[in-house]
């Protein structure tokens, strides 16, 4: 009887042959082309298509035409946040920590892997899957802890691009001018698409090359020295190194890691125009997926490694007296930025730039703001398509594009322009501290349910994790989480604030909780029955029958 119910139902919501089912605008099919809405996307507005080479094992064309989503989610790796950490890096612990960015890029590719693989297979990306899968109240908690992660990032970017506005007009452009700029010109470049998506993708990969050829000639520049450079990176041992080498290899995987990036590469893997009933075409997706994003993630560490060499080898155990010296003999306006006492350097991007300017000139200066701008303004446009997806996805919006937008940019924009107001550009290391922290804790709720979603065969059929995977997907979450936690107490303690203290702890216990809830269900995805006592996720039935009516005709029939 059951079987019969279940076949009228896909009978019944099953689309007409002419109506493509995996839209952006429906995820579960309209009962009729009438009943469906006008459609509406964000970066979908067409689909790239795939060239037929069926004789070929491997085919560059495919490669190219699948070339796009993974450079585009490469940009959050390369954010002023990451640029920060990597300078800091390289100021306070030379090039010691080089494996642990590689370690971190590596374990980076595996989660995006995942969130490929979801995009692919479901033909919906991960806020789309949560908002089918989890009950109403931990829905919204998870959309909210989101939001809150792209907000941290969003004021990164946007920071960064005014700082790096402020250097390039020496100072003439405030720090509240350039958050207003950024913000004017993110929203003409967030149309591009409009014009081709191609065109879009094209226009990304033009500011990864300006960050490659900035950071690039600062690397020839002050020519590191290579032998430390790859003893750094491929030995993994950090000699002398103390709490703060330790804190800073523990923000270098904070900074790396980032949660929304998960959700937003299962949303760009769906401009892709793929077959999903199809399963050769699915696991030809897969493979060409991971492909390009191994090739963008290489790419993305090696700009990574160009500035923490840069200033591994030019700053590294310098004092404040080292850079006031240096600055006033170049005659620099920036030498008050360095109070003369024998304190260790401490740098950021804005004192990045400064250092190389007294250093080696000012070309160094101004190609390292041009870096710095690229990288801040790539990644805020698609942090805005981060907002959106999740937006989108989890409270299943249907409004204008341009309302989306202005949503999206707003609950990002708004403490961040407040934050350009009250603050100076010289004291925005605290706030970037804050920052990392904020994102940090947010990680869980993006990795716990990508991992929870591609181990389900309801959910992924043939392509849920095996055994290897899941194992090995859970004990990368657990350390990411547990390393990223030990920042976040890091900071906290740092802070010698009773109040604060009382604070944290009853936001640990509520923000433990929803982890352990989480945690769960996840447990229960990947097999540990003895915790599944009426804990199973919500597999809503309209879910199951769209992606049973996207399967090939013999998985329906064995189904």
């Amino acid at each position: 009887m059951k079987a019969e119910q279940d076949g009228d139902l896909v009978e019944e919501d099953s689309p007409d042959e002419n109506v493509q089912t995996n839209q952006y605008s429906s995820i579960s099919p309209p009962a009729s082309p009438e009943a469906q809405d006008e459609p509406f996307s964000t970066y979908f507005e067409d689909k790239v298509a795939i060239p037929e080479d069926v004789s070929q094992v491997f085919s560059f064309r495919k490669l190219w035409a699948f070339t796009g989503p993974g450079f585009l989610m490469s940009i959050a790796y390369l954010d002023p946040g990451n640029i920060e950490s990597d300078l800091q890096s390289g100021a306070k612990a030379g090039f010691k920590l080089l494996w642990i960015l590689l370690g971190a890029t590596i374990i980076g590719l595996l989660l995006q892997r995942l969130a490929a693989r979801l995009g692919v297979v479901t033909g919906m990306h991960l806020a789309e899957v949560c908002n089918r899968q989890y009950p109403a109240v931990p829905r919204v908690i998870l959309w909210m802890m989101v939001e809150l992660a792209i907000i941290g990032s969003d004021m990164q970017e946007v920071i960064g691009c005014a700082i790096a506005l402020n250097l390039l007009s020496m100072g003439s452009i405030p720090l509240w001018a350039g958050v207003l700029i950024t913000i004017t010109d993110t929203f003409v470049f967030l149309f591009l698409d409009k014009y081709g998506l191609r065109k879009l993708e094209a226009f990304f990969g033009f500011l990864i090359t300006v960050m490659a050829l900035s950071f690039g000639y600062e690397y020839v520049l002050v020519k590191p020295n290579q032998g430390e450079l790859l003893k750094g990176m491929f030995i993994p041992y950090c000699a002398d190194c103390g709490p703060v080498q330790l804190e800073q290899a523990v923000g270098i995987v904070g900074a790396v890691i980032m949660p929304h990036n998960i959700y937003l590469h299962s949303a760009l893997v769906k401009s892709r125009d793929i077959d999903r009933k199809n399963k050769n075409e699915v696991k030809e997706a897969n493979k060409y997926f991971f492909i390009e994003a191994t090739i963008a993630l290489f790419i993305s560490f090696l700009i990574n490694v160009f500035v923490v060499a840069v200033f591994a080898q030019a700053f590294f155990n310098k004092t404040n007296n080292d850079m006031n010296q240096m600055c006033n003999e170049t005659g620099s306006q920036h030498t008050d930025l360095f109070p003369q006492n024998n304190e260790t350097l401490q740098v950021d991007i804005y004192k990045g730039g400064v250092v190389l300017g007294c250093f080696f000139g000012p070309a160094a200066l101004y190609i390292w703001a041009i870096g710095i701008l690229a990288a801040g303004q790539s990644s805020t446009m698609t942090g805005t398509y981060s907002g959106q997806f999740v937006m989108e996805g989890f409270l299943n919006l249907r409004w204008s594009r341009f309302a989306r937008v202005l949503l999206t940019r707003s609950i990002a924009i708004t403490p961040t322009l407040l934050v350009a107001i009250f603050q100076d550009v010289q004291h925005l290391t605290g706030m970037n501290d804050f920052l990392n922290v904020l994102q940090s804790m947010q990680l869980p709720f993006a990795l716990i349910p990508i991992l929870t979603f591609t181990s389900m065969t309801s959910i992924m059929n043939d392509f849920a994790n095996g055994m290897v995977w899941k194992i090995s997907g859970g004990v990368v979450i657990l350390v990411v989480c547990a390393i990223n936690i030990y920042f976040v107490v890091v900071y906290v303690t740092a802070l010698n604030s009773v109040l604060l203290y009382v604070l944290a702890a009853v936001l640990s216990v509520a923000y433990l909780c929803f982890v352990v809830y989480l945690a769960w269900h996840c447990l229960v995805a990947l097999g540990v029955s003895c915790l599944d006592f009426g804990s199973r996720m919500q597999l809503s039935r309209h879910t199951d029958i769209y992606l049973l009516s996207d399967m090939d005709a013999d998985t329906l029939d064995e189904r």
